[in-house]
């Protein structure tokens, strides 16, 4: 790319207040301009940066500082390739901490929704600045996308049917464990748990890789559980059928709708499924508190259960 225009910001600070020259090389990175040879901070030249350099003028003229704004073409000594590869250098860096960052937290997840938002956010405010597309950003996008698609991964799909003389533990009085930062098979399942089959059952929400069970534990939707997915079930459908609850019209047809949603297979097809899924991804968004995640849909599945129970289960 030949030809590029520059927006040059020349400045000096008074010696004091201290902190004025780390203030303003925070709001030089923020707005995403680069040294040139220590002797300038450089733009390319657009509306918004001018005006992004005019408020930081402005600043350090109010602090006792001088600063002058130039608008240049390049003619010699360094080229606009030159330039424009300190800002992919900058850029790329910047993307490589939100990949490396990505990558620790699938190495340690399960991820927050807060851990993503925060990642994405980061990531907004990078590209905002990425004025030559950078090479990085690819990666960067690519390690958020697998961060967020191995939030709600299940472990146990695949998992084969257990045999016919399994036995149904006594469900009363127990601790029921899952995999912290509840999603919709966990979610659905606790909410069966407290409502049909132990109103007093206690929860806990543990790392899955790590976790040893105690006694008087029973554990739901994670690894080598007592209750989890079973053939082309969910955990939700697991515990529908061994805690002998599948002649209730309501929970049949909440079942179908946390299948589809866990398993994504389309199986079932229900009507209702995209509202509840938006109902869930609301709580979940509103909340990294399992025991909150679990209240607050607790209200919108009574509903539910309400309207199919009333409906024989039928749309």
């Amino acid at each position: 790319m030949e030809n590029l225009r520059w927006l040059a910001l020349l400045h000096q600070l008074p010696a004091k207040p201290p902190y004025l020259r780390v203030k303003i090389w925070r709001r030089l990175q923020a707005i995403g301009a680069v040294p040139l040879k220590n002797a300038a901070h450089v733009l390319p030249e657009t509306s918004a940066n001018k005006a992004a350099f005019q408020d930081l003028m402005a600043d350090i003229v109010q602090e006792g500082g001088e600063a002058i704004l130039i608008e240049a073409h390049l003619l010699a000594g360094q080229t606009d390739a030159d330039i424009r590869a300190l800002f992919d250098g900058a850029r790329d860096a910047d993307y490589k901490d939100i990949a490396d960052a990505a990558r620790r937290l699938i190495d340690t997840g399960p991820a927050s929704g807060s851990d993503i938002a925060r990642l994405q956010r980061k990531l907004a405010d990078v590209k905002r600045l990425d004025f030559f597309d950078a090479d990085g950003r690819l990666e960067a996008e690519a390690a958020l996308a697998e961060l967020d698609r191995r939030r709600y991964e299940h472990p146990d799909i695949g998992r084969p049917e257990p045999s016919s003389d399994t036995e149904t533990p006594d469900l009363k009085n127990k601790i029921w464990v899952t995999r912290s930062g509840v999603h919709v098979d966990r979610i659905a399942c606790a909410w069966l748990i407290r409502r049909f089959i132990d109103p007093q059952a206690r929860f806990r929400f543990v790392d899955s890789r790590s976790h040893v069970p105690g006694p008087s534990e029973l554990r739901f939707d994670m690894a080598d559980a007592e209750f989890t997915h079973e053939g082309d079930r969910c955990s939700f459908e697991t515990l529908l059928l061994r805690a002998g609850l599948t002649d209730d019209p309501g929970l049949q047809a909440i079942g179908e709708i946390i299948h589809d949603l866990d398993m994504g297979d389309g199986k079932f097809g229900r009507p209702e499924t995209p509202g509840l899924s938006a109902m869930l991804s609301g709580v979940c968004a509103s909340t990294d508190d399992d025991l909150q995640r679990i209240a607050f849909a607790s209200e919108a599945l009574n509903q539910f259960h309400a309207y199919f129970s009333k409906r024989g289960g039928e749309t």
